[in-house]
């Protein structure tokens, strides 16, 4: 099992003073493999002004070369392991209810690695957060004790990712575009060219899809979402 691991509080980017976050509706960042809590920070610009948005930075140190943070191995006999996910997706958790306990709803929105972590942390805590958004990213294969109330649950979930993204595997793509329908609210959309990044067209389906999180925070089946199909 890996050990406990702990999110670095004062590298976190905060877009409000942390003392004004009683009551206001949160939305977690988590970057990708080799970036860094600056990474995702900008697109603030791009989601409701309501927000509250912190951008977290991941635990680790990717072996050199590397630059940057990562969440979890992605290389060795343990990379994109079940487990190592897990612990990534506790570290968050518990970074929230050490940090961020007053706020009014919690969103999640990570990019690869950090979309990966983002569902695990749902799996983990179904009832915690008001929705997922996993960019260009993936469901970890194996079973979680709380896969069976996030299917009960079923919160709401964008998957976007692009036609051109040769990064994650195909398998772990299949995977998740088997897996999600069945535990979750789903909606989302495949990019037509878009490689392993994030587009214009992308961020406003999700700033689409947390405003309607935002008007309608009720769980369960909504209807469909204005990004088009989830993809598939």
């Amino acid at each position: 099992m890996p050990e406990d691991l702990l999110l670095d509080a004062d590298a976190a980017l905060w877009s409000i003073d942390r003392g004004s976050l009683d009551g206001r509706d949160l939305l977690l960042l988590l970057h990708g493999y080799g970036a860094d809590e600056h990474d995702l920070y900008g697109l603030r610009a791009y989601l409701p002004q309501q927000l509250a948005v912190v951008s977290l930075a991941a635990p680790l140190t990717p072996p050199w070369p590397m630059p940057g943070r990562s969440w979890y191995p992605i290389e060795g006999l343990d990379g994109r392991d079940l487990t190592q996910v897990t612990a990534a997706a506790r570290a968050v958790i518990s970074w929230l209810d050490e940090h961020a306990g007053g706020a009014a709803s919690v969103g999640l929105l990570g990019f690869s690695q950090g979309g990966a972590v983002s569902l695990q942390a749902l799996r983990l805590a179904p009832e915690r957060f008001a929705y997922a958004i996993n960019l260009s990213g993936y469901v970890t294969p194996g079973a979680l004790a709380g896969d069976v109330r996030l299917a009960e649950v079923r919160p709401p979930v964008f998957w976007g990712r692009g036609t051109n993204d040769d990064v994650i595997p195909q398998p772990l793509v299949d995977h998740t575009t088997q897996w999600l329908p069945d535990r979750v609210d789903l909606s989302g959309r495949v990019y037509q060219g878009l490689t392993h990044s994030i587009s214009e067209p992308e961020l406003a389906d999700v700033r689409a899809f947390i405003e309607k999180r935002l008007a309608d925070p009720a769980p369960g089946p909504s209807p469909a979402e204005p990004s088009g199909p989830a993809p598939g």
